[in-house]
């Protein structure tokens, strides 16, 4: 009887570890197939290169001053003041982007060609015995290029949940800059404007700064979020010169983007706010030149995705 019991027992105790085995195998074949598409979602993504071309507009706003041939003027505008005195509406801004897994490169470029009303530009008047007679608004023309390339790594990323996360890069890349500023005012002094930087022109009087090119070193950080497949944002931030090309310069961007498929392409469209700002100055006495002026406004982009 006791052998008898103790085959049962022995039985049993198999049985029950047949079943625990088979329960475990199908609790883990239902886990791989819940959690193996997300892993496979994930890793696709960074199996070939992903590229995002973009087309946007920013509508800048400015404040600061401007300095050409010896000559300060401060600058505060709006984006409808600088329309109402400007060849462009807006500034052209143009954006690329190439990534494969956490590694990848960016270009941006912005081309503008702005003018500032009378009453948005005023000279400071900084030299001694020069008898101005009222207050003195200059008409100021600034055209600007602005040429950035760098390379990005992704050094972090936390999953959410299917389609949702959140990436935060590291960015290192280079800022082109290419200024002039002319700025003319009406002849309304007691003094010999031509000996302090001047040209004259009809009963205008007009200061040019030249070219004023440099390159600043960059360095910055982004946090990008994908809320859903079709629904992401983004801020950036960077800084930049460190007295190697410009004194110190900043960026500051914040953007949301809505996409949808179309014909196989990944189509999106951004609204943000970018702030940009920079400090040079070349040159002593008469020929000192330079600008110090933050750049903002709203943007408004289309992107495709491939």
């Amino acid at each position: 009887m006791s052998k008898l019991k103790c085959e049962s027992e022995t039985q049993m105790i198999k049985d029950d570890k047949s079943w625990r085995a088979a329960i475990a195998a199908i609790v883990a074949t239902l886990f791989a197939g819940i959690s193996g598409p997300a892993v496979a979602e994930e890793a696709s993504s960074g199996d070939g290169w992903r590229f995002n071309a973009t087309a946007y507009a920013w509508f800048t706003s400015v404040s600061g001053n401007v300095t050409a041939r010896g000559q300060t003027f401060d600058v505060n505008a709006g984006f409808f003041d600088i329309i109402n005195n400007s060849s462009s509406v807006a500034a052209f801004n143009g954006y690329f982007e190439a990534n494969k897994g956490p590694v990848g490169f960016y270009a941006d470029l912005v081309w503008s060609n702005l003018g500032f009303p009378k009453s948005a530009a005023r000279y400071r008047n900084p030299l001694p015995g020069l008898d101005v007679n009222g207050v003195v608004n200059a008409q100021l023309g600034y055209t600007m290029t602005i040429v950035e390339v760098g390379g990005i790594y992704e050094v972090s990323r936390w999953s959410h949940s299917p389609g949702s996360f959140t990436a935060a890069d590291a960015l290192l890349g280079f800022r082109y800059w290419n200024n002039s500023v002319a700025a003319s005012l009406d002849a309304v002094m007691t003094a010999d404007l031509y000996n302090l930087g001047f040209e004259r022109s009809r009963d205008i009087d007009i200061a040019k700064s030249g070219n004023l090119e440099w390159i600043d070193p960059v360095v910055g950080f982004r946090v990008r979020h994908q809320f859903t497949t079709s629904q992401t944002a983004f801020l950036r931030g960077d800084i930049g010169g460190f007295g190697l090309g410009s004194l110190f310069s900043w960026q500051a961007v914040a953007a949301y983007a809505y996409s949808w498929q179309f014909e196989g392409y990944k189509l999106a469209a951004t609204l943000g706010y970018r702030a940009l700002a920079t400090s040079y100055t070349t040159g002593a006495g008469i020929e000192t030149r330079g600008i110090d002026l933050v750049l903002h406004g709203p943007l408004i982009g289309f992107s495709v995705k491939f």
